[in-house]
């Protein structure tokens, strides 16, 4: 079983354009999940840009469709392990960053009444085994020096843990329906949208004159182009060997009986965190649960992971079958901080990546650095996310951890593949790579029984897709690209689909 996120099931939908055609812009915008959203609508409050904005599917139906909904203050990466590598200062603009980009979400909805059932509750942090307690402790200690923080008894929660703490007044939203009610305050007649409008190509001009990007259908020369697509387009070399990306999962079950209290809960269990909070619609009362990342094509069995998200259900609540369960992404950064604004000086192009979990509230904060980047207004936080950054000593470990990685997997897949004879016992809604002479074939079969064949080298730099068998995609181990069945490009720096091969 593989259903969408839960909010799918409570938006709407939207109906813009695809784009044809030849015409020009001021501001490219590629992608309509928060950050390219909300940075149009900022645009468009701020300045007098012509902007275009191409999302490849539906508005908000990507990563963002596929986050939990929480918004805080707080960070993935644990304030203590930025320590090692970061000054009290720069922590607490990280934080201040993220407090400012979450009342401005907060703003937004009080100012349009986006009825996207936005509200402020708790974030409780928790010892889940008695070795995590000292963890949370240390991380206390670094929090105090940013954040207002609480110590909580064990007694607190409902169920057996080791003591935790609370970080009041963060927040929750359905991020769909956010997004979704957001484009339509962005003015038409200066921004437009467009979707299913993928970007298959990108021309960046020389010496800082503009870009010229190409989708099926048509072409739009740009002065500027923002990448608001979680990970940057096309092959930018030393950004992606400075990204890890990761696949996290999600798992919905309705609430039978007991009390969950408002609040986004993360509890630690050994080496793992699981997050997860009440979700409430027409009095059915439903718990949600994310967790388990893995690097992009390279679980063993992507199901393992719903499985483990299940049983942590099953066990702390009394619950229905789950009746909802999907994949998300994210990347984490080298230096442990999103990359945001130009790749180098005189470039006309801009990032925004690395978000790692924390996507929700740091797009909205790129969307806030780069619009202030774009008009010309100082921001006080963009130094401390500069996409331009150099720091070799804070992103050493990492880098080489996930250079090596990339050599691995690359080098793997050269070996990889049965012979043909193998191909019979493919199964329905089963995927395998195969050799056939000195080529690598992904062949998977659909449910109906109609076999698919493609190149199976990712068309971003080469390396050898996997089959995801929980997704039904082919997932690159080396960038995070990810295709469907078809072929098509579902995510990541790829920008065309994969070869689609005769019989």
């Amino acid at each position: 079983m593989f259903t969408e996120p839960i909010w799918k099931s409570f938006s709407g939908t939207t109906d813009y354009p695809i784009y044809s055609g030849d015409s020009k812009t001021d501001i490219a915008i590629i992608g309509g999940g928060i950050t390219g959203i909300s940075l149009a609508y900022l645009l468009s409050r701020n300045s007098n840009f012509k902007i275009t904005l191409l999302e490849a599917q539906k508005i908000g139906m990507g990563t963002t469709a596929c986050s939990t909904g929480n918004l805080y203050s707080y960070v993935d990466q644990m304030v203590s392990s930025l320590e090692w590598d970061y000054g009290n200062a720069e922590i607490r603009k990280v934080i201040e960053s993220r407090k400012s980009a979450l009342d401005f979400i907060e703003h937004t909805c009080q100012q349009y009444q986006i009825d996207c059932g936005f509200q402020r509750v708790p974030m409780y942090l928790y010892a889940g085994t008695a070795n995590m307690a000292e963890k949370l402790e240390k991380e206390e200690m670094a929090l105090r020096k940013s954040l207002p923080v609480q110590f909580l008894s064990q007694n607190v929660f409902p169920y057996k843990n080791y003591g935790g703490l609370e970080l009041e007044n963060q927040a929750q939203i359905n991020p769909l329906k956010y997004v979704q009610k957001l484009s339509k305050q962005i003015p038409a007649d200066q921004c437009a949208i467009y979707e299913n409008s993928a970007v298959v190509e990108i021309e960046e001009k020389k010496e800082g004159n503009g870009v010229l990007l190409r989708t099926e259908k048509g072409s739009l020369s740009a002065d500027y182009v923002v990448h608001a697509t979680h990970s940057p387009k096309g092959v930018k070399v030393f950004y992606q060997s400075m990204l890890g990306p990761y696949r996290e999962y999600g798992v919905v079950a309705k609430l039978l009986s007991g009390i969950i209290p408002p609040g986004i809960f993360w509890g630690f269990y050994n080496k793992e965190k699981i997050s997860f909070r009440l979700f409430e619609h027409e009095e059915e009362k439903y718990v949600i649960a994310v967790g388990q990342p893995h690097k992009v094509g390279q679980a063993k069995n992507n199901e393992e992971h719903f499985s483990v998200l299940e049983n942590f259900l099953k066990k702390h609540f009394d619950i229905s079958a789950v009746v909802h369960r999907w994949g998300g992404q994210h990347y984490r950064s080298a230096d442990k901080l999103p990359f945001i604004g130009k790749t180098s000086k005189n470039s006309t192009a801009l990032i925004a990546t690395g978000f790692s979990t924390d996507g929700l509230v740091y797009g909205t904060v790129a969307a806030q650095i780069i619009c202030d980047k774009l008009i010309g207004k100082k921001n006080p936080f963009y130094e401390v996310f500069d996409a331009g950054r150099f720091t070799p000593v804070k992103s050493a470990k990492r880098f080489t951890k996930e250079t090596a990685n990339i050599a691995g997997q690359y080098l793997k897949g050269l070996t990889a593949g049965l012979k043909n004879e193998d191909l019979s016992n493919l199964a329905p809604g089963e995927g395998k790579i195969i050799s056939h002479k000195t080529h690598k074939i992904a062949v998977s079969k659909t449910p109906e029984g109609l076999l698919k064949k493609h190149a199976a080298r990712c068309t971003h730099m080469g390396c050898i897709v996997n089959w995801n068998p929980a997704e039904k995609t082919w997932d690159c181990p080396c960038h995070g690209s990810r295709f469907d069945q078809d072929g098509k490009v579902l995510e990541g720096p790829a920008l065309k689909p994969l070869e689609e091969l005769e019989d």
